[in-house]
């Protein structure tokens, strides 16, 4: 029963974390967007402090936004704020940390041929990653460096390839693609909470005071803005890695993660520099071909059977490996603890259906995979008989 509630824990949270991350990712491009394709507003508005405007048309109707340079005379009686999208994706989003890779963390975190960890050693480390990972950020962030956004940039990737790296050394590969992503989503909810809000905070009291506002409080909260704009594409890949075990399976997954990460920043500046009218489609071609090139370096290598392990091997014996390393998670009723269903909906209880998944299972088995973190203690001999048999 405890592992049918968490389930159903995992569905709920991952259900509002989706709904959440579109509502906070929507109105973060939204605004980069609008920012980008202000223009420069008629004289009688400048001299109101209206420092570009935009129409649109949308839904049926047009709208009139205009953006001030630093404030309106007077604050008007409602002001919208756009901060629980970004609270909300992050409560949820720890909250499935915490549901699927803390509490399942002997499936789903531990790799003991990584680094020999129980659960609560695991969790310490996995919190300690990105505490540590998210205060290295907030401190590069209040250096004289983020006036340099090209440099900036370049330390602030190392540093992230840098924990790409740890990540893998001390977690399963799956787990460590989600640690990344949780680093991220930690930064960019950090960059609202810390930056972005304090600083229209400032801006709207300067204005209730009838002051005004220091233009210092904007630039910080654009700064923000601006990271968690190229962090959002990476994010979101990350967010459904799991369901892609060719990528963080790979022996260098780390580089894998990181290379894709920033192939897909590189494609959002395309669509930054488009709302500013530069119009530069080389951008998404080269995108395009380093993406094509990643796909061609991780492509799985030919499955090499040895002969010798697999002569005479039959389906019975195939079927009793099957049995006692996979079965117990992958079957209608599972015996592992903390699986309520078979993961995905793969069930391997009968020659059938393994016959059906053969391809599949030939690579998560060859890329070690499966079984996740190596629970079950399937050999290397072992391993390598199933492979060969399954290619036959």
């Amino acid at each position: 029963m405890e592992a049918y509630l968490l389930e159903w824990a995992n569905l709920f949270f991952r259900w509002f974390h989706v709904i959440a991350g579109i509502a906070w990712i929507g109105a973060s491009f939204y605004f980069v967007w609008l920012d980008n394709s202000l223009e420069n507003p008629p004289q009688w508005k400048k001299d109101k402090g209206i420092g570009g405007d935009l129409w649109a048309i949308h839904g049926g109707g047009f709208y009139e936004v205009a953006k001030y340079k630093l404030g309106p005379e007077k604050m008007p009686e409602n002001l919208h704020w756009f901060k629980w999208e970004a609270y909300t994706t992050w409560l949820t989003g720890m909250t499935m940390l915490w549901i699927v890779y803390y509490i399942g963390a002997e499936s789903f975190l531990i790799d003991n041929s990584r680094l020999e960890l129980t659960q609560w050693q695991a969790i310490g480390l996995g919190m300690g990653y990105i505490a540590v990972g998210f205060a290295v950020y907030e401190m590069l962030v209040k250096t004289p460096l983020r006036h340099n956004g090209k440099a900036f940039g370049l330390v602030l990737f190392s540093f992230l390839v840098f924990m790409a790296w740890f990540a893998s050394e001390v977690f399963s590969p799956r787990g460590a693609f989600i640690h990344v992503g949780a680093l991220i989503g930690t930064i960019m909810a950090g960059n609202v909470f810390l930056g972005i809000m304090p600083s229209q905070r400032a801006l709207v009291e300067a204005v209730q005071r009838g002051e005004a506002p220091d233009p210092k409080y904007g630039a910080f909260a654009k700064l923000r803005s601006t990271h968690n704009n190229y962090f959002t594409l990476p994010l979101i890949f990350i967010m459904i890695s799991n369901h892609y075990p060719m990528t963080y399976s790979h022996e260098l997954n780390w580089l894998v993660l990181s290379a894709i990460c920033f192939i897909l920043a590189f494609a959002r500046h395309f669509f930054n520099l488009r709302h500013r009218g530069e119009f530069k489609p080389s951008i998404l071609v080269i995108a395009v071909i380093m993406m094509a090139g990643v796909a061609v370096w991780i492509a799985p290598k030919p499955v090499e059977v040895n002969e010798e392990a697999v002569a005479g091997f039959t389906d019975q014996q195939g079927m009793a490996i099957i049995q006692a390393r996979c079965a117990s998670c992958h079957a209608a009723s599972p015996t592992q603890a903390g699986f309520a269903s078979p993961p995905a909906g793969v069930m391997l209880e009968t020659l059938d259906q393994v016959n059906l998944l053969k391809p599949k299972l030939v690579e998560v088995i060859n890329s070690k995979y499966m079984p996740l973190g190596n629970l079950t203690q399937m050999t290397e001999e072992e391993r390598q008989q199933v492979i060969g048999w399954l290619s036959k």
